[in-house]
């Protein structure tokens, strides 16, 4: 009886308790039961402050310090603050300097929203013709710029120009920094962003275009995605914490959204980021939710772009949409099939497959489907860039005679291996990229991979952020190695890939561990080496770089262009308010900013009748009568006619690529394949025709001024002819 008593008595004790006692109890039990991370020591926690303390502060420091190298060297190289106002902006060439005048005219309105809808209805810039420029050119930056201006009071403190070019350079501090932070997120230690910095600023010439043209839409737009892969950095880690992803998403948001709206090209260079995340979930390397997250961040900035940008269709038709959408549909259809399994693999192949053709399905139904003016030119462009066809098209010969557009030259790999960038980032990038596929390889053969790698290891390729970056800068190096003016994307990704590996522990772990060192340990070696390589390279780029660096700021260069001044000098004095210029499209843009006057034709290639009026214009320096060129600028409405002495007399280093050799092959007048014979042309060069003075040129033309440079022509409305 006694061991039956004991049973009912325990089950009468369980039942006497209150239900809210028993919830405390349950909690209590539940909470003991929960591992709780053990708090770090004071001593730990000051150590970690103190770091990332010092770390931000040298962040901001090399941002802030980068600024005023530029602010200073753009002083010395123009003599900036020694010139006149006309003389400043003559500093500001080609497209840049159509940039800078639409900036100066929102200064001139009477209100801004008179002057955005100046700006959104403009008839002022090119005869005959009536352009949204903020749409088309992306004015963003010189609205937000011309707002600042006005409402900070800076009109009363400093000059309209100092401001522009001030936040220029101050955004360019701001991509320093954000370059800075990405390699101490990935390598663990501010040293790696330091080393950045500095092979940054060594191979500034292959960095960056802000030296030679500061408003350049690249220039305002490159920060903000600086930032945003800085933030995208963070937000794949695997070890964040929640208030740390927020941020990271926070941010990511806001520069993807204000970097496509400071670009036009911008939604191309997300759609490789978007590629890239693709193929990183494609692996299974990263959980799939975070990287759909990034993909609803791209569509929301891109519908978000399209309606404020004036319901820009070329938003709709973008690639990285269509990549988006046809990424997202596939996951809807995909099936919960168990890991690891045969069928699970398939369905990785299949699901590849699906996104490929729905992207490009998308892409052409969008195109067909919604009203666009893309540029034809660009697949026109990349046909005859790869041999696939052959032109005689002015326009599509001068693009391909531009550097930028051309294959990288021995001297830009040279710069990067005098600088120790490239060597450098070709062992990153090899160990990282073979430890990637270390990583795939155990993926496929269903071995498990860790949550959380640590330095024991020795993986990196398990790190998504790692995996991300190197795909990245394999898919803008690719471009890069076709087209030059893509280095200034990608070298700048190399500075930080290169430096947060050297600075890395675990990446020599990674490497020792292959060779299996046991005299040393992998450790313990790849610490030192973490510390001592950085170092030793930073000592040498100090040594022999920086005494450079420094006689560039002493040095007191000058820009002297007295033919340029002059000739908006005359303009300005004598040519009615109401006329009309032709020439190159260079000096009209020179033009509309020095002076104010009308112009027929613009230095901008992302518009089809634009990039027609310039071939147009082109012919005054062909082989062609005075009457087809006369009929060709009475067309535009033109008054006077600018003939450049330059132009007409080039003499070019490349052959074939002078502006009157393309005009030759276009005209028919040079056969395409045999560039040596000449075919009959009754009429000479007109640039050198109309310089004569002879009949029936003076009966068109009539010159009003020239110089040693240039030469300007009254265009006749009444045509006398002479015997």
């Amino acid at each position: 009886m006694a061991e039956e008593e004991g049973p009912a008595i325990e089950l009468r004790q369980r039942k006497k308790p209150k239900s809210s006692e028993y919830k405390e109890s349950a909690k209590e039990k539940k909470i003991d039961d929960t591992a709780v991370p053990e708090r770090a020591p004071k001593h730990v926690l000051l150590q970690r402050f103190a770091k990332i303390f010092i770390g931000c502060l040298a962040a901001v420091t090399s941002g802030m310090m980068y600024a005023l190298y530029l602010s200073a060297y753009h002083e010395r190289k123009f003599w900036f603050s020694n010139r006149q106002e006309l003389e400043r902006e003559i500093t500001f060439q080609g497209d840049s300097a159509i940039y800078y005048s639409y900036y100066k005219d929102m200064l001139k309105a009477p209100s801004f929203e008179r002057g955005v809808y100046e700006l959104t209805h403009n008839n002022k810039t090119v005869s005959l013709k009536t352009i949204n420029a903020v749409q088309q050119m992306s004015l963003y930056p010189e609205l937000i710029a011309s707002v600042l201006y006005q409402a900070t009071g800076s009109n009363e403190i400093i000059e309209p120009v100092y401001f522009y070019i001030g936040i220029v350079f101050g955004l360019q501090g701001i991509y320093v920094t954000a370059l800075f932070v990405t390699s101490w997120i990935m390598s663990g230690t501010w040293l790696a962003g330091m080393l950045t910095v500095a092979w940054f600023i060594i191979n500034r010439v292959d960095t960056t275009r802000i030296e030679y043209s500061i408003p350049l839409r690249e220039n305002w737009a490159l920060p903000y995605f600086a930032c945003q892969v800085a933030a995208l950095t963070g937000y794949l880690k695997s070890n964040l914490n929640t208030y740390g992803e927020r941020f990271c998403y926070l941010l990511m948001s806001a520069s993807t959204y204000t970097f496509m709206m400071m670009w036009e090209y911008s939604h191309y260079l997300l759609f490789l980021q978007a590629i890239s995340l693709f193929l990183l979930d494609s692996f299974s390397l990263e959980q799939s939710g975070k990287v759909h997250e990034v993909y609803k961040i791209y569509i929301f900035s891109l519908f978000l772009g399209y309606l404020l940008q004036f319901e820009n269709s070329a938003f709709l038709v973008s690639p990285l949409l269509s990549l988006v959408v046809a990424l997202v549909l596939v996951k809807c259809l995909q099936l919960n099939v168990k890991k690891g399994t045969f069928v699970a693999k398939i369905m990785k192949v299949i699901n590849f497959y699906l996104v490929c053709t729905l992207t490009v399905t998308l892409n052409i139904i969008m195109k067909t489907f919604v009203p666009h003016k893309e540029n034809g030119y660009m697949l026109k462009f990349l046909e005859v860039k790869f041999g696939l066809n052959i032109t005689k098209n002015f326009t599509m010969n001068w693009l391909l005679c531009q550097k930028s557009l051309q294959a990288p030259s021995q001297d830009f790999f040279l710069r990067l291996t005098q600088s120790s960038l490239l060597p450098f980032y070709i062992l990153v990038l090899i160990i990282c990229f073979l430890s990637i596929m270390q990583v795939i390889f155990r993926r496929i053969n269903d071995k498990s991979l860790k949550k959380a790698v640590t330095l024991e290891d020795g993986r990196i390729g398990e790190r998504p952020e790692i995996i991300y970056h190197v795909i990245h800068t394999i898919l803008l190096g690719s471009l890069a190695m076709v087209i030059e003016g893509l280095k200034y994307l990608w070298t700048p990704y190399v500075c930080m890939l290169a430096a947060s590996g050297v600075c890395s522990p675990e990446l020599w772990t990674t490497l020792f561990k292959w060779f299996r060192l046991r005299t040393v340990h992998p450790i313990l070696l790849a610490l030192i080496l973490s510390m001592a390589v950085p170092t030793i390279i930073g000592f040498s780029l100090w040594k022999e770089f920086f005494p450079r660096l420094m006689t560039e700021l002493t040095e007191l260069q000058e820009f002297y262009d007295p033919d340029t001044v002059e000739l908006m000098t005359w303009i300005k004095r004598q040519a009615p308010v109401a006329a009309v210029f032709a020439g190159s499209p260079q000096l009209m843009g020179v033009i509309k900013l020095c002076t104010g006057w009308m112009v027929t034709s613009l230095p901008l290639y992302n518009d089809d009748d634009l990039l027609k009026r310039n071939e147009n214009i082109y012919q005054i320096y062909s082989k062609r009568s005075a009457e087809d060129i006369y009929k060709i600028l009475t067309s535009y409405k033109a008054n006077y006619l600018i003939v450049e002495d330059a132009i007409c007399n080039e003499v070019g280093t490349m052959r074939g690529c002078r502006v009157k050799d393309l005009l030759d092959i276009a005209n028919g007048h040079v056969d395409c394949e045999e560039s040596d014979k000449l075919t009959y042309s009754k009429y000479g060069r007109f640039c050198h025709e109309v310089k004569i003075n002879y009949s029936p040129y003076v009966n068109y033309f009539t010159r009003v001024y020239w110089n040693r440079s240039y030469f300007v022509y009254k265009i006749n409305t009444v045509i006398s002819f002479q015997s």
